[in-house]
Parts: structure tokens; C-alpha cells; sequence
């Protein structure tokens, strides 16, 4: 019997490397799966260069921090601010909704956002401020059912535009992707990349699994763009035609 233990020990820890294993290659499978899913049904709208985007009348814009933790400038802020800049100087969209998180009184994302594309020449009245912007997720479902937008054109970083097309799909807001600059980026590729992947995974439980809820809603606050009006327009047809 003593002679038996040690094999028995053995086979068990066989067994249990086996369903480790097996567990592991699910895991694997199954982040694949999902990323290519959410990969191939975006991809086709993702604009990488902010002269070639779609016009549209409103353009989310997604905070981040204005500085690295290292404390220099943060690429992604500075890319973002220049893409909405670019887009709201050219005509190519009618408003701005600046969404970020302001958990706390120390860290406004939407208030810094407002500061520079004020600093960039943007006019207030095509700036709209989202407080509750605490996540991707966050940031589109208040568009939708706090601020009203149907249609959209997203701003942020390439890597990050796949998660954020998906879910603004999930939450009926038609939208396009507008890649903001990654010139200077500190992150390595791999880093982000790896990020994204379990990010996009977590996204599907969220939306499919979980049933997820944006952390704070509150009243509507529909954004008021002023439309041109059919005397407007009869007005700039005579003035083309003299």
C-alpha cells in the first residue's frame, strides 16, 4: 500500500495539471474569441487620420489624465485635445461633449478638457461637459440617455476606439471612430495591447452577462444645437447664385 501512495500522488497532481491546463486554453479561446468579435465588427469604422473623418453633428470626446503619473504631459490627453480641436475648427462636427470622471474635488477631466480646447481657440457654446464620465462605458451610456445623442462621432486613441464603437452599438448610438494622434506614446504597444484584450472581454460580460449600469445617471440634459433654418438656407442659396 505505501508502495502505491507516491503513485497515486503523482496521478493526482497529473490530474490536476490537465484541468489546469485545460481551464487555461479555455481562457485562452475564449479572449481570442471575443476580440476578434469585437475587432471585426468596428473595424471598418475607424478613421486614423482626423482630416479623413466622417462629419457629424456631435463628436464624444473621452477624458483621460492631463499628465503621466511620471508627471510629464500625457500623449493621450494632448492627442485627443488636438483631434477634437482639428474637428470642431474644420466645421467636421457642430458640438463637443467633453465626458470624463470627476470622482473627486481634486480630478475634473471634463474641466481640464474645456480649459485647453479653450486655450485651442474652441468657442464655449460648442462645448458640453460631462461629469460622470467615470468609464468608457459610463461615457456612452449618458450620452445616450442623459444627453440624447443618436449619432456620434467618437474621439480617442485606435487601440482604445474598438471597445467604445462596440459599446455605443450595444447602446443604439450610431457611431463612427475618429483616431486621435499617438505621436510620443510612453506605453509600450504590448502593454496597451494586452490591456485592451481583457478590457474588450470584460465589456461583453458587462453588457451581455451582467447587465451593467452606469454608476450615476441623473436628469436629461439634452444637448441644444441651434439648426439652420429653411430661411437660412433659401437665404445662402440666392447669396451663391448673385
Amino acid at each position: 500500500m505505501r508502495t502505491l501512495m507516491p503513485w497515486i500522488r503523482r496521478r493526482h497532481f497529473q490530474i490536476f495539471l490537465l484541468l489546469l491546463g485545460g481551464i487555461l486554453l479555455l481562457a485562452v479561446v475564449l479572449m481570442v474569441s471575443v476580440n476578434l468579435w469585437v475587432l471585426s465588427v468596428t473595424r471598418e469604422r475607424i478613421h486614423h487620420d482626423v482630416a479623413q473623418c466622417p462629419e457629424e453633428r456631435v463628436a464624444i470626446v473621452f477624458g483621460t489624465s492631463r499628465w503621466t503619473r511620471g508627471g510629464g504631459r500625457n500623449p493621450h490627453f494632448e492627442g485627443r485635445m488636438q483631434a477634437a480641436a482639428a474637428l470642431a475648427k474644420s466645421g467636421k462636427v457642430e458640438h463637443l461633449l467633453l465626458s470624463g470622471d470627476n470622482s473627486t474635488r481634486y480630478y475634473n477631466e471634463p474641466i481640464v478638457m474645456w480649459r485647453d480646447l479653450r486655450g485651442r481657440d474652441v468657442p464655449d457654446t460648442l462645448l458640453t461637459l460631462d461629469y460622470a464620465g467615470f468609464s468608457t462605458f459610463d461615457t456612452l451610456a449618458r450620452a445616450k440617455q442623459v444627453f440624447g445623442v443618436e449619432d456620434a462621432l467618437l474621439v480617442t486613441q485606435s487601440w482604445h476606439l474598438p471597445r467604445a464603437l462596440f459599446i455605443a452599438d450595444a447602446m443604439g448610438i450610431g457611431a463612427e471612430g475618429c483616431a486621435a494622434p499617438e505621436d510620443g506614446l510612453q506605453r509600450s504597444a504590448l502593454e496597451l495591447r494586452a490591456r485592451e484584450w481583457l478590457a474588450r472581454v470584460a465589456t461583453v460580460g458587462d453588457l451581455y452577462i451582467w447587465q451593467r449600469q452606469p454608476r450615476f445617471l441623473g436628469p436629461k440634459e439634452l444637448i441644444d444645437i441651434p439648426l439652420v433654418s429653411d430661411d437660412a438656407l433659401v437665404d445662402e442659396a440666392s447669396a451663391d447664385t448673385d
